[in-house]
């Protein structure tokens, strides 16, 4: 009766968590345009999808697992690939959501979520999904087709490689008015590669300036641009210009008010919400010839402490961030631990408070 009991806790903060996960999927997906215009709002609706299958795998919930991980497959790929919604794909998306929607829903009944509704709700659900998936083909191969041809030349990929290894060179040379010349004359053969794309220019041009700034120095700007214009370089290559933008990282090397040093951090109070670090000791099972055998059992013939116990093994450290409001400590651990290790907490806590 008590595992009963804690496990219907647990239970219970997976659907308030679940259904706080739905309704951000439901509002991304009614303006689903408006929605892919806002990169943040995109990842929410991923992310949504992804910790609602996370939740239902640890609690074993198969049917709410694959419902909610093929909505986010399909969130992935309209990430990777905008396209202009229309009426038929919202519709596509809201089906699958609403299967979703009605199995997180029947695990509040009085029966629970049985089996064979289970079952059924993925039957049902599989030729909307299906639909969905050539639908949004279709889009994306029409986006395709209309795109304007590229006008970088063949051996693009090549030359960034290259101008990218000169940089690094240079910046590893140490910095002197000729290394910064010589890396500017770089940018500007970048920029070269396609001139009519605007954020891939104005990117190249803004590494170049922060180049030019005398304050900033070569230990911040090697590793900034570097990785700045090898990301840029990927989305042009990739037919995805549209999305490259300058970072305020390295847009503040721009000009004369660059920082030469690194900026020194200021001792704040943290708040009484700041999420605390706890430890969780995680220890590696032996095998027979000591090594650790991943089944959490030790044969009897690793090494022994002398009284005929096994000698304990070397642990490890991994941090885990528990905020101090009980309702996020309680999504905190849903996301670490798996169903059994959350039983096991449960039986401790109660230990402890009686």
């Amino acid at each position: 009766m008590v595992q009963s009991t804690k496990q219907q806790q647990i239970l219970g903060y997976f659907i308030e968590e679940a259904k706080e996960h739905l309704d951000t999927i439901e509002q991304g997906l009614l303006n689903l345009q408006a929605t892919m215009a806002d990169a943040e709002e995109m990842n929410q609706l991923f992310r949504a999808a992804h910790s609602v299958k996370g939740g239902a795998a640890m609690l074993g919930f198969d049917s709410i697992q694959k419902i909610s991980h093929h909505l986010e497959d399909y969130f992935k790929i309209l990430k990777e690939n905008p396209v202009k919604i229309d009426r038929k794909l919202e519709d596509h998306f809201l089906k699958g959501f609403d299967a979703l929607k009605a199995l997180v829903e029947a695990l509040q009944s009085p029966f629970g979520l049985r089996q064979e509704d289970a079952d059924r709700a993925l039957r049902d659900s599989a030729p909307a999904f299906a639909a969905l998936g050539k639908h949004l083909n279709g889009l994306i191969s029409s986006e395709a087709a209309a795109a304007p041809t590229s006008t970088l030349p063949a051996n693009a990929a090549a030359q960034v490689n290259q101008i990218l290894k000169l940089m690094l060179q240079l910046f590893k040379q140490g910095d002197s008015p000729k290394g910064r010349q010589q890396l500017m004359t770089l940018c500007v053969k970048l920029a070269q590669l396609d001139k009519t794309s605007q954020p891939w220019v104005l990117t190249v041009q803004t590494a170049q300036r922060a180049i030019a700034n005398p304050n900033a120095s070569f230990a911040h700007l090697a590793p900034l641009i570097i990785k700045e214009l090898k990301q840029a370089s990927d989305l042009l290559l990739t037919g995805r210009a549209s999305e490259i933008l300058p970072s305020h990282a390295l847009q503040k090397f721009v000009g004369t008010g660059g920082p030469t040093t690194a900026p020194a951090a200021k001792a704040t109070p943290a708040p009484a919400s700041t999420p605390t670090p706890v430890p969780e000791t995680v220890a590696p099972m032996v095998s027979g010839n000591g090594v650790a055998n991943g089944n959490g059992v030790s044969n009897g013939n690793g090494p022994s402490n002398g009284n005929g116990a096994s000698a304990p093994v070397a642990t490890r450290q991994r941090q885990v961030a528990i905020p101090a409001d009980p309702k996020g400590a309680a999504r905190a651990l849903l996301d670490h631990f798996n169903k059994g290790e959350l039983i096991q907490i449960a039986e401790f806590l109660m230990k402890a408070i009686q």
